[in-house]
């Protein structure tokens, strides 16, 4: 199959018209999946290794990577694409290991902000520097063409429909 034939699959998410676009969209598709769910798994078991279930692991990273460092229990939830009940118990976990904290929202009271302590920005770090060398190890495996198909493909999923190209 050739890499041209590929990348024509990811370009729109008009459905295909030909058996021929059809697999080369699927394919591309294929490609991008592979790449994320193999990095995402190295990444889990970093995570692991570092005593944070996967869930715990991206609510912190959630919270780190939020503008204020902080976060409401409905926008972490959001982010997590989990019940608001399912984020507040994830987050007394976190609290009880003093990787979050909760304080009350100085505009709404009953609302709490979970914010990341030193120690859960530390932990995050120590995954993301153990994970490195695996990640860059991974990456070297893939072509340059498989690297741009996937990325095309990830950048096509998330462009709306019809969108221009920058």
């Amino acid at each position: 199959m050739s890499s041209v034939s590929l990348r024509t699959g990811s370009r729109s998410r008009a459905t295909p018209n030909s058996q021929t676009d059809a697999h080369a969209y699927f394919a591309s598709v294929a490609q991008m999946r592979y790449i994320l769910r193999k990095v995402f798994r190295m990444i889990d078991e970093k995570a692991k290794a570092a005593g944070l279930d996967p869930l715990s692991h991206q609510a912190l990273l959630q919270i780190y990577g939020s503008p204020d460092q902080g976060l409401r229990i409905s926008e972490l939830a959001e982010r997590l694409d989990i019940v608001p009940a399912f984020a507040s118990n994830l987050v007394k976990d976190l609290a009880t290991a003093s990787l979050v904290t909760r304080k009350s929202d100085p505009s709404d009271r009953r609302v709490s902000i979970v914010q990341i302590t030193a120690s859960g920005r530390k932990l995050c770090q120590q995954v993301d520097s153990d994970i490195r060398p695996q990640l860059d190890e991974f990456t070297k495996t893939l072509s340059q063409d498989e690297q741009d198909i996937a990325l095309s493909t990830l950048m096509f999923y998330i462009r709306p429909a019809g969108a221009a190209r920058r």
